[in-house]
């Protein structure tokens, strides 16, 4: 998502399309046999990589938060109970919704370990206001140890469907199921004679 999908991350933040991104982030590319991803830390080795990553990893959070992605949140495989709670918010919320979620890869990460990842985040506390987008931005840039839970919420910017021209008039309705006006089309078409 990060890297071969990075320009639809960007776009579909900006235009706040109606989803829920959900990414397990075990900063490396394990279904390729372990090649550094854009989330490898710095000096992590790969087969390919012998001498260790030397570019500085991508921050997914921070990058979301920086395009005003309308909701952001990192989580943790080995905390499945607030992980749930965040996933249900992220898909009830109307507008993009991030889900980073630290993910250990048995097979080709044995640097970042389902025993790392515990020592290196912790849950945020009960009293951070997820709305203040300055201090969300802040708290993205944390790391050892990263923060969990919802980094950023903007409930205030349009959702991308909402302002396409079919549905200003509220309906609903699938264009394709919509009644045509046959004889409109008709005089739009004699006019290109």
């Amino acid at each position: 998502m990060y890297g071969e999908g990075g320009n639809h991350f960007i776009h579909a933040i900006r235009r706040n399309s109606d989803i829920t991104v959900i990414v397990h982030n075990n900063m490396v590319y394990g279904l390729t046999k372990g090649q550094a991803s854009p989330t490898s830390r710095p000096g992590f080795t790969t087969p390919v990589q012998v001498d260790g990553v030397f570019e500085n990893p991508l921050n997914p959070a921070a990058l979301a938060i920086a395009l005003d992605a309308s909701f952001v949140a990192r989580a943790s495989a080995g905390e499945q109970e607030k992980t749930k709670e965040i996933i249900k918010s992220a898909v009830n919320h109307k507008g993009f919704a991030l889900v980073d979620i630290f993910s250990a890869c048995v097979s080709f990460n044995k640097v970042n370990t389902h025993k790392w990842f515990k020592e290196n985040t912790y849950i945020m506390e009960e009293g951070y206001d997820p709305k203040n987008r300055a201090e969300a931005f802040k708290k993205s840039l944390e790391e050892g140890p990263w923060p969990l839970g919802i980094l950023y919420i903007n409930e205030n910017k349009p959702v991308f469907e909402e302002k396409l021209a079919p549905y200003l008039n509220k309906d609903n309705t699938p264009l394709y199921l919509r009644k045509r006006e046959i004889s409109a089309v008709k005089d739009i078409l004699d006019t290109k004679k």
